[in-house]
């Protein structure tokens, strides 16, 4: 079973990235910060409730005692009624069941368990609880003079709505710290990534054609180095470039002279090639047939040399399309290849008749020499404004994995590695179309054989 591609995984942008990372492990120190504010706060806070409610208890209890020596039932229940704070209470419970507590809500059925027997048994007791759904922490003394048990209860609600408070503050102010470190994070990338930016613009402008695009000189020393690098890497390249460009140009030139000589000679030749002994006149059917395709060759080689050195420029004209292309097919000999132009191309359209012409020419004879000859050209819409010119054939195809590499100079399918051709006539399509801002490409024919498809951009 062939393996089924798998498409490539998305990630993050480095930008993204380095923010999400700014941003994470701010909140993260931020949340840590968080907890331990929030812990010490809610110790100190609790141990100061603690001790101030142990404090006040002891403080109590001792005045009770001093009470319980005179007083009657009703003094004390008055008296017990002033010692305990607002929303608090207490409770004065006596060894012979008498109870007295000046708020009828709370008995000592709220006090818990543990806390009534670590008094019983002659301790100090602290512990909190709940009683009418209301926190309570509740502080138990033995009055040993008249084996009393004394509770007093302090309200925590204030306590912990200040706990609250805190968490709730702490809590915002991690979120908004980790907000303010994305943005900071965000402005640092966009400073620290602008010069990485700049390099992948001035390159992708060198790739699109722009060979003297350069760096601005930078203030850092960092990127100041980075620039110089770059900039003497764009130097080296374009000289090189542009020393291959007028190498192949001026091979091209010196060739042309000597070609047209041979080229005369030969036609003189062949104008005589009766005179000539047979195995004579196949010798001279070699000649000519490789002096034509070196003739050729020399042709395109300077014409590929004009484009690269951008001296052709695009000339748009409005133009019939249907008559063009007819005209083009009856004059390269293929007036008899079925044309067949969609409704929905309009009749006249802008375009470099030259460049079309060429592009048309050379895909009828890389059909005919390859592809056993064209058996239709069709003109279809393209997108919004453009068209999409298709030259198909009958012939063996041309492999998947082959498809790219033709349009590429002097490269051959293997459907063409023993047929006579220059290699160069589908690159020159490819850099015509490219100048009318569309692309080449090759795919099957439904039935068999090839379909080569040129776009045309912006033509209305």
């Amino acid at each position: 079973m062939a393996d089924v591609p798998t498409a490539p995984r998305r990630t993050l942008r480095l930008r993204t990235r380095v923010t999400l990372f700014f941003s994470i492990a701010t909140l993260l120190a931020s949340l840590a910060l968080a907890v331990v504010t929030y812990a010490v706060a809610r110790n100190y806070l609790l141990d100061q409730r603690s001790s101030v409610a142990k404090t006040q208890t002891f403080g109590n209890a001792y005045a009770i005692r001093n009470e319980l020596r005179g007083a009657t039932e009703a003094d004390l229940t008055a008296f017990i009624g002033q010692l305990p704070e607002p929303e608090g209470f207490a409770i004065l419970l006596m060894p012979d069941g008498g109870r007295f507590t000046p708020d009828v809500r709370y008995t000592e059925d709220v006090l818990p368990s543990d806390l009534v027997s670590n008094v019983e048994a002659g301790r100090y007791g602290m512990q909190r609880f709940d009683a009418d759904s209301e926190p309570f922490l509740g502080v138990g003394v033995y009055v040993a003079e008249y084996d009393a048990l004394y509770f007093e209860a302090f309200p925590m609600s204030n306590t912990d709505r200040t706990l609250q408070a805190i968490a709730t503050a702490l809590t915002v102010g991690a979120a908004v710290t980790a907000l303010i470190a994305a943005a900071i994070g965000w402005w640092t990338n966009r400073r620290l990534l602008r010069p990485l930016s700049r390099v992948a613009t001035a390159a992708g402008d060198i790739a699109s054609g722009g060979l003297d695009t350069r760096m601005p000189p930078e203030t850092d020393p960092d990127l100041a180095r980075l620039a110089s690098s770059f900039n003497d890497m764009a130097d080296t390249v374009q000289t090189r470039i542009e020393r291959e460009a007028r190498f192949a140009s001026d091979v091209s030139h010196e060739l042309r002279s000597p070609i047209t000589a041979l080229s005369a000679a030969v036609e003189v030749l062949d104008a005589r090639r009766g005179d000539l002994p047979e195995r004579t006149q196949q010798a001279l059917d070699v000649v000519v047939t490789q002096v034509r395709r070196f003739d050729q060759m020399v042709m395109d080689l300077l014409e590929l040399s004009r484009i690269d050195a951008g001296s052709t420029e695009l000339h748009r004209e409005e133009v019939n399309i249907e008559d063009l292309v007819s005209r083009i097919a009856h004059r390269y000999g293929f007036g008899e290849v079925p044309l067949e132009v969609s409704h929905k191309v309009p009749d006249t359209v802008r375009i470099d008749k030259l460049r079309f012409e060429r592009v048309l020419a050379n895909l009828l004879d890389n059909a005919n020499q390859h592809g056993g000859g064209p058996t239709k050209v069709s003109v279809e819409l393209h997108g919004r404004h453009g068209i999409a010119l298709a030259v198909e054939d009958a012939g063996p195809g041309v492999a998947r994995g082959e498809r790219a590499r033709i349009f590429e100079r002097f490269a051959r399918g293997s459907a063409a590695r023993h047929k006579i051709g220059t290699g160069l006539g589908l690159s020159l399509v490819a850099e015509h179309v490219q100048a009318h801002g569309g692309e080449a490409w090759a795919e099957d024919r439904p039935g068999g054989g090839a379909r080569f498809v040129a776009t045309f951009s912006e033509v209305w």
